[in-house]
């Protein structure tokens, strides 16, 4: 005997589809049979339908802003050593409530390269995406070459309209790599874009009193910096890098010759 529930009606399927109601018409047939034979109240029956379409939306969603968030590694905030890590317990705390999204702070990550600020920025974002925000991922070099293109056909405008709709935009690797008097206004046009309207998270190396040595001009960091820290958690990571110690454990660092 077949165990496959009878198909909804030609109208009902067309009714849905035409809805876009996805979950309701892929689980219809089979919560009919169920709702029949167990005797549902029907607001029973339709409570489950509401639910399960809300939850396929819901996940649906989340995928979306995952991937439009493109993040480069899967980074968790559980994976997170704050043993290890000189980022305290309390400022993780508040920064895993995600209220400096909502108040439009921005998060600044200085110290040497290693010590967690990537893995932080890309964890927040993953963990901002699963609560609801928008995020876009950026290395500092993707940013302004993404900037220069819309530049080359008269579209940056556009083109940071489009970044803005994110509700965090996260900025790595600032300082890797200098940027020119053009790359560094175009930046600069992206944070004051962004300043009091969006939060954004950065990540560098290079502590803030020697911008000037990967951007050209001094009145541009100064401005930069001004909308960067007014609204801002600072968090300054130290010690040895992750990398280099997990690789010392395996005995794994080379040996450099003196000379």
């Amino acid at each position: 005997m077949s165990t496959t529930p009878p198909p909804l009606a030609p109208d009902l399927e067309a009714g849905l589809r035409r809805l876009r109601l996805s979950a309701i018409r892929r689980l219809s047939p089979e919560l009919l049979v169920t709702a029949k034979t167990q005797r549902w109240r029907p607001e029973e029956f339709l409570r489950t339908l509401v639910e399960a379409e809300i939850t396929s939306r819901d996940l649906s969603n989340a995928r979306h802003r995952m991937a439009q968030a493109a993040f480069p590694v899967t980074k968790t905030l559980e994976e997170f050593d704050v043993a290890a890590s000189s980022v305290k317990q309390e400022t993780l705390d508040y920064l895993s409530s995600l209220e400096w999204i909502r108040a439009k702070e921005n998060l600044c990550l200085l110290g040497p390269a290693g010590t967690g600020k990537s893995h932080l920025l890309v964890a927040l974002g993953r963990h901002a995406v699963e609560h609801g925000h928008k995020v876009r991922y950026f290395t500092a070099t993707e940013l302004v070459e993404t900037l220069y293109r819309g530049l080359a056909d008269n579209s940056v405008g556009r083109v940071i309209t489009g970044i803005l709709k994110a509700d965090l935009i996260l900025i790595d690797e600032i300082g890797f790599a200098p940027m020119d008097d053009t790359g560094a206004q175009l930046f600069f046009r992206l944070v004051a874009a962004a300043y009091e309207r969006r939060s954004l998270g950065v990540g560098s190396h290079w502590p803030f009193e020697d911008w000037g040595k990967f951007l050209p001009e001094h009145t541009t960091a100064v401005s930069l910096l001004d909308r960067l820290l007014h609204h801002n958690v600072l968090v300054v990571t130290k010690g040895e890098s992750f990398r280099m110690k997990e690789a010392r454990s395996k005995g794994g660092l080379p040996t450099i010759a003196k000379s």
